[in-house]
């Protein structure tokens, strides 16, 4: 049983995207080159035909995690939490946090971080996976509420200042 793959609107379409564009651009260019290489004779010292079979290989293996990956993605949308129908003020899934430690060096320094999937995780953007312990600490707080996370350093509390859904 494959887990649940919590992932954004954004996040699948940039999944999907890629799928597309190895299976329609990618994938057939490929072949055509190797096809090409394999006529000429000789497949043992064809650089072309052995660097595209390799290709190929390394494609295949992608198409092959990307839809196991979309085939098990939970497409989470916050569209009642953007429009104030749902609690916009608790974090969950998809928010955009902004927070500051309570003590420390840092105390008065505000970050933000967006919780998102495995997928999609990038930390020059600030965007966190759901299961970091960060994400975790953070799920169904709500603005206002010091949370404790532990970090290299050790133990530390945070202060949730506000929570956004986009």
């Amino acid at each position: 049983m494959e887990e649940k793959n919590y992932i954004t609107p954004a996040g699948h379409e940039r999944l999907r995207a890629e799928l597309l564009e190895l299976l329609d651009v990618e994938r057939p260019k490929i072949v055509e080159i190797v096809h090409w290489a394999a006529s000429n004779g000789d497949r043992s010292e064809n650089g072309d035909y052995i660097y595209g079979k390799k290709r190929l290989r390394e494609i295949d293996r992608r198409i092959r995690f990307l839809n196991k990956r979309l085939e098990f993605a939970v497409l989470v949308d916050n569209a009642a939490r953007i429009s104030g129908e749902q609690d916009a003020d608790q974090v969950f899934f998809g928010a955009t946090v902004t927070y500051c430690p309570t003590s420390g060096p840092n105390h008065e320094k505000e970050e933000n971080i967006t919780i998102v999937g495995v997928d999609e995780v990038d930390l020059e953007q600030g965007h966190v996976s759901w299961v970091s312990p960060i994400a975790k600490a953070l799920i169904k707080a709500r603005i206002g509420d010091c949370v404790r996370i532990q970090t290299p350093t050790g133990p530390t509390e945070i202060e949730i200042l506000d929570v956004q859904y986009r």
